[in-house]
């Protein structure tokens, strides 16, 4: 299960690769660069929803058929872009971003609760190996792209692309399942309070736990569609700032699978304050970071970005049980997608550079806060009780 499903995460973060196809579509469609890379942001919202509807949906029908409808949608978005007309080439919002977005949201989640349902007392290993490849796909489906569009023409891409998912849906959704209701009930920490989303949102840890997440992804939000020109600036060759894309999705997939490991050791919490200082520091050194610095600064805030989308799912199952995770940790996205949506608005009204990075430096700062804020909490019930 656990090897399928990172085979089929491997796919679905074809999410992440958009960047690749600004250009190619833009010169296809005559249409002006800032337009083409407004799908990215319908994709990341709707990945969103994707991971609320799928969390419920899994409950109805099951992990395998959830895995397969997300899978399907995803390929299916995939080939009607291939079919959009050149004079609407606004349809991509819909088939690409809407589409995609949903159906990848809806496989990537029900992947990782159901990692989760079978290794109870080992979730930070499932699910840093569930959804490491995610991160990875970077490093894998830039180059391949590239080639294809080269080759093929872009259309043509996108019909073999979407042929490729769904054949590896059809090959592997069978594979992920939940355990026997009688041998999960056995594993799981049954006496834990197992809230339902509805439960879960009237609680503080739901809001001190969302918005943390909202505060530390703030960074990588705002400076990924920037890296390249960031590192241009700061004297980098464009050889190395290409470079440093592969280096962020390697970064990324590193710490999807590092963090929740490191959360097993030290406490889901630690290992989340711990990414969001590191984030923070790195914020702040890119006022003045050059070259070889700059280069490990953005792996750090791009491994902490990862390590999140590894930890965050555990935090989430630690606080609020494992029965309703897929929709519980949709809920707790929605910190994710207020992150895309408004913090790069915010920080784009700051003219000055080095202010730009202080502001943020003290955003990411406040997800430590909350994290912080949490553990006390915590500790004051357990006390209590």
């Amino acid at each position: 299960m656990l090897l399928t499903g990172a085979i089929l995460q491997l796919f679905l973060g074809i999410i992440y690769v958009w960047s690749v196809f600004v250009a190619p579509v833009s010169n296809f469609f005559s249409w002006d660069s800032a337009s083409v890379k407004l799908t990215s942001s319908f994709m990341l919202c709707c990945f969103v929803l994707g991971i609320l509807f799928g969390g419920k949906l899994q409950v109805k029908i099951g992990s395998q058929k959830t895995v397969l409808s997300g899978g399907l949608l995803m390929a299916a978005g995939m080939l009607l872009t291939s079919f959009i007309p050149m004079n609407a080439p606004w349809i991509i919002y819909i088939s690409y971003g809407i589409a995609g977005g949903f159906g990848v949201g809806m496989a990537y989640n029900a992947i990782i609760s159901s990692a989760q349902s079978w290794f109870v007392h080992k979730r930070g290993m499932a699910t840093g190996i569930s959804v490491c490849t995610f991160g990875f796909s970077t490093v894998i489906f830039v180059p391949v792209i590239k080639i294809l569009v080269e080759k093929f023409e872009l259309m043509n891409t996108f019909r073999i692309l979407a042929a490729t998912f769904f054949v590896i849906t059809l090959l592997l959704f069978r594979f992920i399942t939940m355990p026997e209701a009688a041998t999960a009930k056995k594993a799981a920490v049954s006496e834990k309070k197992q809230y339902t989303t509805s439960e879960m949102i009237k609680t503080p840890a739901f809001f001190m736990i969302m918005f943390s997440m909202m505060f530390l992804t703030s960074s990588y939000f705002i400076l990924n569609p920037s890296f390249i020109t960031l590192a241009e600036s700061r004297g980098m060759t464009a050889t190395l700032s290409a470079a440093l894309v592969m280096l962020t999705g390697i970064a990324s997939s590193l710490g999807r699978l590092a963090v929740p490991l490191l959360g097993d050791k030290i406490g889901r919490e630690k290992a989340v304050i711990s990414i969001i200082l590191a984030t923070a520091a790195a914020t702040a050194s890119l006022c003045f970071a050059s070259g070889p610095l700059l280069m490990v600064v953005i792996a750090v805030i791009a491994f902490c970005y990862g390590g999140s989308s590894g930890i965050y799912p555990i935090v989430t199952s630690d606080y609020f049980g494992i029965k309703n995770i897929g929709s519980n940790y949709g809920a707790i996205m929605v910190g994710f997608a207020c992150s895309a949506l408004l913090f790069p608005i915010f920080i784009n009204m700051i003219s000055n550079e080095i202010a730009k990075f202080l502001v943020l430096t003290v955003l990411v700062a406040l997800g430590s806060l909350l994290i912080m804020l949490l553990m006390l909490r915590k500790k004051k019930m357990s006390a209590v009780t």
